[in-house]
């Protein structure tokens, strides 16, 4: 079901009225993202141009299925815990994450554009064990140490450097002590590698706040006094892109 700022709304159509908290303020896009995003998350056109597997392989250089898959064996398969998916991704992405649950696992979607919501709701097909959530992911509003592993797909590069720290701080604040937050995203290409010359204009001009990932770790936007156990990071395509594993 898709859980909004309002009311819950059953992904199978049925409608059940269900108030929010009092005292929960109604969830309303950014207006960094409609104002830098909006051609690709948040026009319905754009929805319908990109919600193509060969596309979003194309975008990421044929390597899709390769990070997607990095990020999903960070996790025991079949999953038997609760995981967060934070902000909905183009592709087959939820869909193959579904098919690796176990009979106790569990996923969440938290989107703050509720056009990225309605599309992941037609893509899931009323899946029984994946919910969506109309969040900002700088402010979840699920309990502390709620999930055992919060994945973050190519979203920390669409975001300016405030609210990226506040979505980390968040994913970090509802994973279990012991459990994993997973990135996967952009990251600062090696010299040698010729797609550093190619994506260089392509970022500065579509994702402006993607070449911060090149010149920064992840981990410098950490909350003050956040002390993990555990940093993993690993780079792939001649360092163009990375997937940096957090545990708690």
């Amino acid at each position: 079901m898709v859980k909004t700022g309002v009311a819950t709304r059953r992904i199978d159509g049925a409608e059940a009225a269900v108030r929010a908290p009092a005292m929960k303020a109604p969830v309303v896009i950014p207006k960094y993202l409609e104002q830098t995003y909006w051609w690709a998350y948040i026009h319905p056109k754009a929805v319908h141009f990109f919600e193509r597997q060969w596309l979003v392989n194309l975008i990421l250089w044929g390597n899709y299925a390769k990070l997607r898959d990095a990020a999903f064996r960070e996790m025991p398969a079949p999953i038997s815990g609760k995981v967060l998916q934070v902000a909905c991704v183009y592709g087959d992405f939820t869909g193959m994450l579904a098919q690796q649950l176990g009979p106790q696992g569990s996923v969440d979607v938290a989107d703050v554009a509720p056009v990225q919501l309605d599309n992941l709701t037609r893509k899931i097909n009323a899946h029984p064990r994946v919910a969506l959530h109309h969040h900002d992911s700088r402010d979840l509003g699920f309990a502390d140490a709620s999930y055992d592993y919060v994945l973050l797909f190519f979203l920390l590069h669409e975001q300016p450097e405030s609210v990226r720290a506040g979505t980390i701080a968040e994913a970090l604040r509802v994973v279990k002590p012991g459990g994993k937050v997973i990135f996967v995203d952009y990251h600062g290409p090696r010299r040698i590698n010729p797609f550093r010359y190619v994506m260089m204009p392509i970022l500065a001009w579509l994702e402006p706040f993607a070449m911060d990932l090149w010149r920064r770790e992840i981990t410098d936007w950490l909350p003050p006094g956040a002390l993990p156990s555990h940093v993993d990071k690993r780079t792939y395509f001649g360092g163009l892109y990375q997937k940096v594993v957090i545990t708690r």
